[in-house]
């Protein structure tokens, strides 16, 4: 817990000024006892009505201080944990964009963002509480057994017998806690996840009418949440009941011997009365514990989970800084072999080859050939098994990162908009772009005549991942927001699948003009023969690389492909 809350130092002052009027608070409370003894015993047994009078105005204005405190000690406090809550959450947020895709794979998208919301707060509210609760209440029974003591030592003895007692329970209570919540936040991450996936297959749902069944399953998981926090709120809320047993033993023991003391005068009334009120502050700070005990259990497995996110490696990255050329890159891969994390087969095997300046290259295959894991290591999103992979003749673990992505404009298979205008999902390829670049790249992406059909043309809200767009336009506006990078290696994944005939042929027709290199995945024939040269991948490995016409005429693979898209189902002869 020590390494998470190292984000709240910055707050340090903060923190101390919330600690200090804690602590004047916490000294009214340990001093009103103190003085109504005083009251008792000087004033009113006394007959002295005067002293009553002083002690009481002493009273009313420490009153007043511990009133003023308790607000100042929470403004503080407030202020303290937003801004370490703050700071936290943008650590793991710029933690997790250094993430590699080996890395993100450990940790489902749906625990992130628990671990970003949910866990932080836990964390920041175990803050606040500690300023203005947690701390206080242990402070508040050492302090009253100390200040029993300096009323009456003999009675303070008989407060003070059980107490190791309360601390044996509450340390194994918290132990179990700690357990048993760390459990809680695991399942919550499943409930997210469900909840999560059920809303992207929305439409699935509702088409194949499979909302009952939905139901069951969402049933099943939050039960399994309710049943985890029900097992700990309730032993959690079992704490109170034997605190309050154990402290009431010691209160009637105080009392017992109380009566023996006043027999033989060697206790006065106040003295007693005291000894009882710190007693019954003890017990009001031991009833304190079972909300903190909660409290922390939950915070410290948020801080395990936030942890391990704060630890994840992250990529790997130099300080070679690289111009970006505005001429088209080169790419090159040497003996490339690669295999996920955890995986003992190869995905990818022995891959040579390589892609000049200008040229387009199309990569075909199977499902599960390889060919997106293939262009995942331009950009470095995964590194190579074995084997070297070039961009410009500089091996992409000696590039900078931010350089190195910098010179490639990426279109993944899936297109993926951000909600917001038209306008800031193009301008998010370059947030320096300027309209004439952004309308450059629109009308070569071939979605600039739709854009202006628009009611609010490009400030058109594309809505949560672009849901009120059709899969065509999601595609070319995913294509001009690379664009709009100004690339020298543009890399499209399957990116045009959703494309007519018509629109995909003007759309390679304007590209020519794009002074960039384009690696292109389809399994569309068309395509393929608008290319300079079609790799094609089975089973990880590259079984043949030429024109549409070399391979037409020599690979058996690139003919079934290509009798499978042809009118008849035949080469014709």
């Amino acid at each position: 817990m020590l390494k998470i809350y190292r984000y709240a130092w910055k707050f340090k002052w903060l923190i101390v000024v919330a600690v200090i009027f804690m602590l004047v608070e916490l000294a009214v409370e340990l001093l009103q006892p103190f003085f109504i003894s005083k009251v008792i015993d000087d004033g009113i047994v006394a007959e002295q009505l005067d002293v009553v009078w002083i002690y009481l105005l002493i009273m009313f204005g420490l009153s007043v201080i511990s009133f003023v405190s308790g607000i100042i000690n929470s403004y503080f406090a407030s202020a303290a944990a937003n801004g370490f809550s703050y700071n936290l959450r943008m650590a793991l947020f710029k933690r997790i964009q250094g993430f590699t895709l080996k890395t993100l794979s450990k940790f489902p998208t749906s625990s992130l963002i628990t671990r970003l919301t949910q866990d932080v707060l836990q964390t920041e509210m175990l803050l606040y509480m500690s300023l203005r609760i947690v701390l206080r209440a242990p402070l508040l029974v050492i302090g009253s057994l100390v200040m029993s003591f300096v009323v009456n030592p003999t009675l303070g003895m008989y407060l003070a017998m059980l107490t190791p007692l309360l601390l044996i329970y509450l340390y194994i209570a918290a132990k179990k806690g700690a357990s048993i919540f760390l459990g809680v936040q695991k399942r919550l991450d499943k409930l997210n996840r469900f909840i999560q996936q059920n809303l992207e297959a929305v439409r699935l749902i509702k088409a194949n009418d499979r909302g009952g069944f939905e139901n069951s399953k969402f049933n099943k998981v939050a039960g399994r949440l309710r049943d985890d926090t029900v097992y700990g709120l309730r032993l959690m809320e079992s704490i109170l009941p034997v605190l309050l047993l154990i402290m009431n033993g010691s209160l009637l023991l105080v009392i017992w011997a109380s009566s023996d003391l006043l027999t033989s005068n060697n206790v006065q009334i106040g003295e007693v009365v005291a000894i009882i009120n710190y007693g019954l502050r003890m017990q009001g700070g031991f009833s304190m514990f079972a909300f903190i005990i909660i409290a922390f259990s939950r915070s410290k497995a948020s801080a395990e989970r936030m942890n391990e996110v704060l630890e994840a490696p992250v990529a790997e990255n130099n300080n070679n800084s690289i111009e970006k050329q505005d001429a088209a890159g080169t790419v090159r891969f040497e003996n490339v072999s690669f295999r996920y994390p955890g995986s003992t087969r190869m995905v990818l095997k022995d891959i040579s080859f390589e892609v000049k300046e200008n040229e387009k290259l199309v990569i075909m295959g199977g499902t599960g050939s390889g060919k997106s894991t293939l262009i995942s290591m331009i950009p470095r999103m995964y590194d190579a098994t074995k084997g070297n992979v070039y961009v410009n003749d500089i091996n992409v673990k000696d590039w900078n990162e931010e350089d190195l992505r910098e010179t490639i404009g990426y279109v993944p298979q899936s297109a993926i908009l951000f909600s917001g205008s038209i306008y800031e999902n193009l301008q998010w390829g370059d947030d320096e772009a300027g309209q004439e670049q952004i309308f450059t790249s629109t009308k070569k992406a071939q979605i600039h005549d739709s854009i202006k059909d628009f009611d609010h043309e490009y400030k058109t809200l594309v809505g949560q991942r672009g849901v009120t767009l059709s899969g065509g336009q999601k595609q070319r506006l995913s294509i001009a927001r690379a664009l709009v990078r100004r690339p020298s290696v543009l890399i499209l994944d399957d990116s045009t699948s959703a494309l007519d005939i018509k629109t995909e042929s003007a759309l390679w027709d304007a590209l020519k003009d794009e002074n960039a290199t384009r690696i292109v995945i389809t399994q569309k024939m068309v395509t393929a023969e608008s290319a300079d040269r079609v790799l094609l991948l089975e089973d990880g490995e590259i079984s043949a690389v030429g024109t549409h016409s070399e391979l037409l005429n020599s690979s058996g693979l690139y003919q079934k492909i290509y009798a499978s898209q042809t009118e008849g189902g035949h080469i014709d002869e």
